[in-house]
């Protein structure tokens, strides 16, 4: 059955690192014998998951990434690349890119964060971390799920760890983009703004690819 849309949700994939462990980008992967890479697969995830359109911040590799979005979502309309010039910086400065690039659309109101090495997070994650439950954990006083989406602040949750994708509503995004440095993203912002945990356990592992034999082991080409 599909999932219902998330208006005014639009999904961010963060697309620009390296892969330094892994040796190349990891948004290029893709299975042995071929297939859609890794942040092709993020981009359907999100659109499958009812985003509202996505955004993939592009750094290393931009062309080789930007061609592969381009040959699969070339007709789809809502996907577009915000390229990020000191994506060597870390993750912080990827999440500052595509803030900033979305905070001129009065049609977003929230931003719905995942990763580009998340293989078995599927749309369902998706869904469920962008309506906003059910909830396993909300922070004292926060909002709940009936709440203006521009005050949202969640994340999923695996096992009760915190984890990807992360609902983050308009309200939050000059206090992220205010302190999002190095590699830790929006976890200095959530250490004084305690985001609601929605448990996804049941779902995916939430498990990120680190390493060449992580991505061997699911059946990624790493061979470069």
């Amino acid at each position: 059955m599909p999932l219902s849309p998330l208006p005014h949700v639009r999904g961010l994939v963060l697309a620009a690192g390296s892969g330094s462990r892994m040796g190349r980008p990891k948004a290029l992967l893709r299975p042995v014998g071929g297939g859609p890479s890794l942040v092709e697969r993020a981009v359907d995830v999100l659109l499958r998951g009812g985003c509202d359109g996505v955004t993939v911040v592009l750094g290393a590799a931009a062309d080789e990434v930007s061609a592969a979005l381009h040959d699969s979502f070339q007709e789809s309309g809502p996907v577009e690349g915000v390229r990020c010039p000191d994506w060597a910086e870390g993750m912080g400065a990827s999440l500052r890119a595509g803030l900033l690039a979305l905070t001129p659309r009065s049609d977003v109101e929230a931003v719905l964060i995942s990763l580009v090495d998340l293989p078995d997070v599927g749309p369902d994650v998706v869904h469920r971390v962008g309506s906003g439950g059910p909830q396993v954990r909300r922070p004292h006083g926060g909002p709940g799920p009936s709440a203006a989406l521009s005050a949202a602040l969640s994340r999923a949750a695996y096992r009760g760890f915190p984890g990807h994708p992360t609902l983050i509503g308009r309200d939050h995004w000059a206090g992220v983009i205010a302190v999002a440095r190095g590699d830790r993203g929006a976890r200095d912002y959530f250490e004084t703004h305690e985001p609601a945990l929605v448990e996804c356990g049941d779902l995916a592992t939430g498990r990120d690819v680190d390493s060449p034999d992580s991505a061997r082991r699911l059946g990624l080409d790493a061979s470069g």
